[in-house]
């Protein structure tokens, strides 16, 4: 491209941020479009709902965080996989939604970033994007995944997500009141060369075992064995879908 978007020119206004619905746009636009809003569109509305269901997350009425991140990081910003600018982001992992400010200065107006396919932040050097995928019980879902690996068969995802619990009163004075809270928890996704889903994969030697097909399996299970590998452990699902990738 012959130019690279600013982050001021790709934020749209926030009446024409009104008329994109849940904050998404059109995938057919591109970031050499007439109108830049295929770059990146924002939307105070979904934001600012979504803020007002959990009283702002006052930390004082909650035990835990709906934020990956409780403070903005810097971070790039991509469409495809062209950089066209920086910003500071939060994951708010229980609205399934990046904020984003230009500059994380106070008084900063606090947006959220598109839904949009295309488009990708950085999150310690890897990319992370909205996605459609598929859980354990079958359940088609939107949400963030970071990519945690490319590979040649196989790709590998991690999706941090925060889950929110009402608390209870005390019912009388031997029994202590239970705050309502965020509970946050990780969940690893894969994606097979040529098949055009993303699937969940639980965090057991046992259930990896049962995706591979009957010629890899063997070796799989005798590579996790020898290296004592628990996918369990992040590092250790990242060395066997390396193992996948080279078999």
């Amino acid at each position: 491209m012959k130019n690279i978007l600013t982050f001021t020119i790709a934020v749209l206004t926030a009446g024409l941020m009104n008329a994109q619905l849940a904050g998404e746009i059109a995938t057919n636009m591109g970031v050499g479009a007439t109108t830049t809003a295929g770059a990146i569109a924002t939307i105070d509305g979904a934001l600012g709902s979504a803020r007002a269901k959990k009283g702002d997350y006052d930390s004082s009425e909650f035990s835990g965080s709906p934020y990956v991140n409780n403070s903005f990081l810097p971070t790039s910003l991509y469409y495809k996989d062209e950089k066209i600018g920086s910003l500071f982001y939060r994951h708010n992992a229980l609205n399934e939604e990046v904020e984003i400010m230009k500059a994380n200065v106070e008084g900063e107006l606090i947006r959220s970033l598109a839904r949009d396919k295309e488009l990708n932040i950085r999150v310690n050097g890897k990319k992370m994007s909205f996605k459609t995928f598929i859980t354990v019980k079958k359940r088609t879902t939107n949400g963030y995944l970071t990519q945690l690996l490319d590979g040649k068969e196989y790709d590998l995802y991690k999706r941090t997500l925060v889950k929110f619990t009402e608390g209870t009163p005390a019912q009388n004075s031997f029994v202590a009141a239970v705050p309502a809270r965020f509970t946050q928890f990780t969940e690893y996704y894969y994606q097979k060369e040529g098949v055009n889903r993303i699937d969940e994969v639980v965090a057991k030697n046992t259930k990896l075992l049962k995706l591979l097909d009957d010629d890899v399996k063997a070796k799989t299970k005798a590579f996790l064995k020898a290296n004592d590998l628990n996918i369990k452990n992040e590092a250790d699902m990242v060395k066997a879908f390396e193992f996948l990738n080279e078999n």
